[in-house]
């Protein structure tokens, strides 16, 4: 579905300040994946997602959606066929507007310029679908979106990127921001959407329990490369103890000291 051919980003490139974020990187999302991400501070996770995502062009290689070549194709025609959460729940919604405004936005897009109208019709299959997150806010479809919390707009956030069926959706550790209790429940209706709607998935995390708990693949990314590729029931057998030892294996050092780390 897609896929990065000898892909490189090198950001101040001939200056004191270059930077070689991406490095070689080859790598197929296949249909139907849902794939983690784990990796310390500056290993290149985000970068990757602004490359597939179109936020940034490589400085070498090329990007395939469905054998066709993407490289050059810019982020708002992307969007078209990618979702993105970020870790910021603010990022997903527009805040001055009512939540059935919000839903509307994203079922027109969802609907493939098929024309919808915002009637009595349409708030009850807005309501209906509220009802997947069992935050009550089917009952506040007419409040402004900043008058919620941050762990129910992440999850309005998720219902309304599945409501617009993307190719694929790219998780920017989108449970980050919010605390332990709302995390959980926004990691639970991720599977549930993913599992149900068979979504194609790809999702940055610092913690290393949730990578090898969700998904069929697991990405470890070290100075912008994959450094290590598994799945299946490889993946499923693995421990966290089992990723730091793999991580010393390959890289003959220790993860940095950081939440990848604390996190577990």
């Amino acid at each position: 579905m897609i896929r990065l051919e000898n892909v490189n980003k090198i950001f101040h490139q001939g200056t004191v300040n270059e930077n070689h974020a991406i490095r070689n990187v080859n790598l197929q999302i296949k249909e139907g994946d849902f794939i983690t991400i784990i990796g310390s501070n500056g290993a290149g996770k985000s970068t990757l997602f602004n490359l597939i995502a179109g936020t940034y062009a490589p400085s070498t290689g090329n990007i395939f959606l469905n054998n066709s070549d993407v490289t050059n194709e810019p982020e708002y025609k992307r969007a078209k066929y990618i979702g993105r959460i970020f870790q910021n729940p603010s990022l997903g919604t527009a805040s001055n507007m009512t939540l059935e405004d919000n839903m509307m936005i994203c079922s027109r897009k969802g609907f493939k310029g098929l024309k919808i109208s915002l009637n009595k019709k349409t708030r009850e299959y807005f309501k209906k679908e509220l009802l997947l997150l069992d935050m009550d806010l089917e009952n506040r479809l007419t409040d402004n979106v900043q008058l919620l919390s941050g762990g129910q707009r992440q999850s309005l956030t998720l219902l309304m990127m599945v409501l617009s069926r993307p190719q694929l959706i790219l998780l920017d550790e989108h449970t980050a921001a919010l605390d332990p209790k709302n995390a959980a429940k926004v990691l639970d209706l991720t599977q549930k959407f993913v599992s149900e709607y068979g979504l194609t998935t790809v999702m940055i995390t610092h913690n290393m329990g949730h990578a090898i708990e969700y998904g069929n693949r697991m990405l470890m990314m070290d100075k912008g490369e994959i450094i290590f590729d598994v799945s299946g029931e490889e993946k499923k057998k693995l421990s966290v103890k089992n990723l730091v030892d793999k991580f010393h294996e390959i890289r003959k050092t220790e993860f940095q000291n950081d939440e990848t780390l604390l996190s577990r």
